[in-house]
């Protein structure tokens, strides 16, 4: 069985006459073009080759997303996640271990008729005030100011591109 799509293979397990051997794998036939107008009436309009786009110039400063000022704000607002979540949870966490591993340490008496176990609890709501305070002043002292400098920064850039954009056409 040869033909120009199935050469002659001694390993090809189909036979011709049999309809349940494995089919034989013949290549695709070419393809052909299709016709550069409708073949039907009732077809929409064949739109025209997308041109390609204009080449742009290298811009003489790096993209924003580039800037090194935006690593040093994802730092910033790392540590000030970190640092704030640490100090709320970390105090919760030494809670529950302290209630569970140390019943004896949690139920011995501070003061007259108040446990251990009970003032901890207690601190934990400033514990918390503790986490949102650090959590503001970071962000009042770090944060905030790195995010303002990239904003002005960001303002100007597209003010500039704006500038460029309007003196080309």
């Amino acid at each position: 069985m040869s033909s120009p799509y199935h050469p002659y293979d001694p390993h090809d397990r189909h036979h011709p006459h049999d309809p349940f051997s494995p089919s034989p794998r013949y290549p695709a036939p070419p393809a052909t073009p299709s016709p550069s107008y409708a073949t039907y009436p009732w077809q929409p309009p064949i739109p025209p080759e997308p041109t390609a786009p204009p080449r742009h110039r290298t811009p003489d400063h790096p993209p924003l997303g580039h800037h090194s000022d935006l690593r040093i704000l994802r730092t910033a607002y790392r540590w000030q996640r970190r640092v704030a979540t640490l100090t709320a949870l970390g105090y919760f966490t030494l809670f529950l271990i302290l209630s569970a591993g140390a019943p004896g340490f949690m139920t011995s008496t501070v003061t007259d008729g108040l446990p251990v176990g009970l003032l901890l609890a207690l601190l934990q709501l400033p514990v918390t005030w503790l986490a949102i305070w650090l959590y503001e002043h970071t962000a009042s002292r770090y944060v905030d100011p790195l995010a303002d400098r990239i904003r002005k920064e960001a303002a100007v850039d597209a003010k500039r591109e704006a500038g460029k954009r309007e003196a080309g056409r």
